[in-house]
């Protein structure tokens, strides 16, 4: 994925400045910056779900002009329709991406799907106010994966969810994207937290103040191998996290500056 001088304002309010990235297939990605520097704005861009002021989004050399079933969305409230069940959350899914099943084998993929996430069969019929806010998203992955779009865009995915769930969900969504090793997904992924880009991301981008420009970037190499027991005794990991904070700090201080609230 190719993305070339993006700029997007709404109304008068411009939100990113010009942003260029490029992606190799396959790259876990995550977004890094401030609240309000544009992140999910991007993703929404990526998305086709709003479209640039100026500049393009290329996916293959072809421009990104709308939404499409090559690129999956998670969104933090995880987007599910609470009047279906979480199995027809992800058939309906199915059915757009995979006309020619069906009904049963989509039911079957369903279920396959939602294994996978640790889900068992009994959540298939339960409704998303049945189950717990980790169960919902764990169905909403379920359905990004099982459309198998190349591209997968996560805002904030485990935002909302405590500490053992939110790492419970971080090895899963690991586990799945590694597991592909046919045709690894692209992935996008929003999060305000420097320890989970540094443990899931194999290149972090780091969003200035509005309008944004990426003014940081890092990318591991393809070799990355880090757990949670070595990601903080590794002295290079422990210097890149310090200086992730570091830049993201001293935007906030340089936004507050401007704002005339001092440091």
């Amino acid at each position: 994925m190719t993305i070339e001088k993006l700029c997007f304002a709404y109304d008068t309010a411009q939100i990113l400045g010009g942003i260029d990235l490029e992606v190799e297939a396959g790259a876990f990605v995550c977004l890094l910056g401030q609240s309000g520097c544009g992140k999910s704005t991007l993703l929404r861009l990526l998305a086709g779900l709003e479209k640039p002021r100026t500049g393009q989004i290329l996916v293959d050399g072809e421009p990104v002009t709308g939404p499409g079933l090559e690129r999956g969305v998670v969104f933090q409230d995880y987007g599910l329709f609470p009047w279906m069940s979480a199995g027809d959350n992800i058939t309906i899914a199915l059915k757009q991406k995979f006309p020619s099943l069906s009904a049963a084998e989509r039911r079957e993929k369903a279920l396959r799907r939602l294994a996978e996430v640790e889900l068992d069969a009994t959540s298939f019929d339960k409704f998303p106010r049945e189950l717990s806010g980790g169960m919902r998203q764990r169905c909403a992955i379920a359905r990004a994966f099982g459309i198998d779009p190349p591209i997968l865009l996560m805002d904030e995915p485990f935002a909302a969810l405590d500490a053992v769930t939110r790492a419970r969900l971080q090895e899963l969504v690991l586990d799945l994207w590694q597991k592909e090793t046919a045709r690894r997904k692209t992935i996008f992924f929003v999060t305000h937290d420097v320890d989970e880009a540094l443990y899931l991301a194999t290149d972090i981008a780091i969003l200035g103040q509005s309008p944004s420009k990426i003014i940081y970037r890092h990318a591991f190499g393809r070799d990355k191998q880090l757990t949670r027991s070595t990601m903080y005794k590794d002295p290079q990991i422990v210097e890149l996290r310090n200086d992730l904070i570091r830049i993201i700090n001293e935007e906030i201080i340089q936004l507050k500056a401007a704002n005339g609230q001092g440091a």
